[in-house]
């Protein structure tokens, strides 16, 4: 963590962004340095060349240089001017700096930085040019070499690439103007590590905002102490010759070919690693010594331990100790004639390349078992393989759908007309020529009967309002009102509206539609008849039929209940335009006393209300015991971890391809015999903690096997 090499700088990067989710967006002209940094965050160290070197931008620059070093003389007298800039983004301010020194001796002529507002980074490195050519103004024109970590602004200034941003051009305009006056210049482009003592001065200036001229002695000594320049700029050496081998052509031709070495290298390397693991490892190394002969070594039990395992185990010329199942195993055991012996250490490699890796592909337990017995061996292989698979998180994560099925506490039962109604919407239906994209629906579940209303808003205002003309008005105020967990429906605006027309709202629990099943199950109907009228090329007339088919809905038989929910509301059936316009039933007949008619109808009604009553009693009663009949019993209890299973994925991500299986949460309480609550504080979700028990599933834990060795 604390080296200053790619795999330091790597972890540091990740221990600071282990908080935050990465969010993937589509490069755009002038980030390509941005996608460098992240290619090379998330490729292995080996190949960070390779890849970078893929994703470079099509348009190389304009002009190529290749710049030296600057060479300097034992003895030679010039100028050294290093210069640095640093902006902040929020308070829109910037600062530079500039230090002048002398050599030889590498003596600070003069040091002095600055800070100014309305900065950019750029802005801010060209600026410290600047003040480098005006605090040499005063001395003698001589060789000067100019040092900075800002690629852009060195490239620049050598005329490598083009300066196209206005405001740059501008401070370039004004560092060649001044470079003139010093025939004698080069430039060094360094990296920030090499360049401290500027960078230092820049970041004491942005943090106190103000600048000065360094003049005492303490603070030039702490600069000299943190320069790293005459490391970079050492006097060359007379004298030395450096030594060269020749290669003629004939003898270029006859090379080993650097794959094949490549190659022989890491086999070795990797069977080194292997045989010093086993080394480590005290059964292996007592085999080895008992299977090379030499028991003098070990003791008693030691040499009746080895020789029960000596049969099954040899050792090859490379030292590494294979298992060889004897003759009289099996056909399928005796296939594999040398399978390598895995010590422990290495174990969690060989499961992540079998399992983890692409070639192993997150198979199961038998799969991912097969492929590494038939090759290698280790004590408790099986177990290894289930233990791995089963905790890893992204096969627990992305795999299965619930297997438990939770038992049924059974719907809301409603014993007149309006007394419960269920509330659900129709979201993201295309934008009709009126404008509406919802379709809001109220079901009554006494009597089934439907209201529909189409809008162009689906805020908690509106449904309120939504509810008030539609429902309010017509019927009156229910005693409660059922629906999801919806935003809209949850807030706070149609919870104070609920309190006003006294009807408690009965949300259901955390991901579960069956608890709404009467909505839900008329927003299917309604959408299947609704299809089969709206335009097919544009889609945009729905809201011109949605309501309109409730009438048709409402005059339907229902099964259930055995009657319309039109009469049960109403207490008479409508007629069609066909019925109205044909002399349909029995006219003549009619009672000519009113008060007997009225008194003959509301008796029906009555009759038919406390059948309907009975009817839908009896079908929730039936349909709770034919999901309970077939239950088995599940392991969900208070304080064990459980996965939660959301069939819900983000705007913009495809379901079959994300992960429907969240958490671990821990169990806090148990609700009944079908639902449980979790610990959700101090998790990333935020979701009603009551959930049925059909949308958990176990953590699988592995308990540590006892390790006491048996006398």
């Amino acid at each position: 963590m604390q080296s200053r090499g790619l795999n330091g700088r790597l972890g540091r990067w990740a221990a600071l962004l282990s908080n935050w989710t990465i969010e993937v967006k589509r490069c755009e002209k002038g980030e390509e340095e941005i996608l460098g940094m992240l290619a090379a965050s998330i490729t292995p160290t080996e190949e960070v060349e390779e890849m970078l070197i893929a994703i470079s931008p099509r348009k190389d620059c304009r002009l190529k240089i290749s710049m030296p070093p600057p060479t300097v003389e034992t003895d030679e007298e010039l100028l050294v001017a290093s210069f640095d800039g640093s902006a902040r983004i929020k308070k829109k301010g910037g600062s530079f700096s500039a230090v002048i020194w002398k050599l030889p001796g590498w003596t600070i002529v003069a040091t002095e930085y600055r800070y100014a507002l309305d900065l950019t980074v750029n802005e801010a490195e060209y600026h410290g040019l600047l003040l480098c050519f005006e605090i040499l103004a005063d001395l003698d024109r001589g060789r000067v070499i100019l040092c900075g970590d800002s690629s852009p602004v060195i490239r620049q200034m050598r005329g490598e690439i083009d300066c196209k941003a206005p405001g740059l051009q501008l401070l370039k305009h004004k560092a060649l103007e001044k470079l003139q006056s010093w025939p004698s210049h080069e430039f060094l482009h360094m990296k920030r590590e090499w360049n401290q003592s500027a960078d230092r001065l820049a970041s004491t200036a942005l943090q106190s905002e103000k600048g000065r001229t360094v003049v005492s002695e303490e603070d030039r000594q702490d600069l000299m102490t943190l320069n790293r320049l005459d490391e970079l700029l050492k006097p060359k050496q007379d004298g030395q010759l450096a030594r060269i081998t020749a290669i003629t052509r004939s003898a270029g031709r006859i090379r080993h070919e650097p794959e094949v070495i490549q190659e022989e290298i890491e086999q070795r390397t990797r069977i080194q690693r292997i045989v010093q693991a086993q080394d480590e490892e005290r059964w292996i190394v007592n085999l080895k010594t008992y299977l090379s002969g030499d028991v003098l070594n070990l003791d008693a039990v030691e040499v009746k331990m080895c020789a029960k395992l000596a049969p099954e185990y040899e050792i090859d010329e490379n030292d590494l100790l294979s298992f060889c199942p004897m003759a009289k195993r099996e056909l399928e055991d005796r296939d594999g004639l040398m399978r390598l012996v895995i010590p422990e250490t290495l174990q969690q490699d060989f499961l992540h390349h079998y399992h983890t890796s692409l070639e192993g592909g997150h198979q199961g337990i038998g799969r991912t078992y097969q492929r590494i017995r038939s090759r290698f061996h280790w004590r408790g292989l099986y177990r290894s393989v289930q233990r791995y698979v089963g905790e890893c998180t992204d096969c627990e994560t992305g795999k299965g759908n619930p297997m438990i099925h939770g038992k049924s506490p059974g719907n809301l039962h409603a014993t007149h007309p309006f007394q419960i109604i269920a509330m659900d919407h129709i979201p993201s239906l295309p934008k009709s020529i009126k404008g509406n994209t919802e379709l809001l629906i109220w079901v009554d579940l006494f009597s089934g009967y439907v209201i529909a209303k189409a809008s162009s808003s689906r805020t908690a205002q509106t449904k309120a309002e939504n509810y008030e003309e539609c429902v309010f008005r017509r019927f009156g105020a229910s005693e409660a009102i059922r629906h999801d967990r919806e935003p809209g429906f949850m807030s706070d605006f149609f919870r104070a509206f609920s309190r006003i027309v006294g009807q408690k709202q009965r949300a259901t629990m955390a991901y579960r539609p069956q608890a709404n099943g009467n909505a839900e199950r008329m927003v299917q109907t309604l959408t299947h008849s609704l299809k089969m009228y709206v335009d097919e090329v544009d889609q945009r007339d729905w809201d011109e039929y949605a309501e309109r088919l409730t009438f048709a809905i409402n005059t339907a038989q229902d099964r259930i209940r055995g009657d319309t929910p039109f009469y049960l509301i109403h207490g008479w059936d409508p007629r069609s335009t066909l019925e109205a316009t044909l002399p349909v039933g029995n006219t003549g007949t009619r009672d000519r006393d009113p008060k007997r008619w009225r008194y003959k109808i509301q008796r029906q009604y009555q009759r038919a209300r406390s059948a309907v009553n009975d009817h839908l009693q009896a079908a929730i009663q039936e349909r709770a015991d034919r999901h309970n009949e077939d239950l088995e019993p599940h392991e969900i209890e208070v304080g064990i971890q459980v996965w939660l299973y959301l069939d819900r994925v983000k705007e913009g991500y495809a379901k079959k391809l994300a992960h429907m299986w969240h958490g671990p949460f821990r169990v806090a309480d148990v609700c009944g015999d079908h639902a449980v609550k979790l610990e959700i504080a101090g998790t990333p979700y935020r979701l009603f903690p009551i959930v049925h028990i059909s949308k958990l599933k176990k953590v699988k834990t592995f308990p540590e096997r006892p390790k006491d060795q048996l006398r």
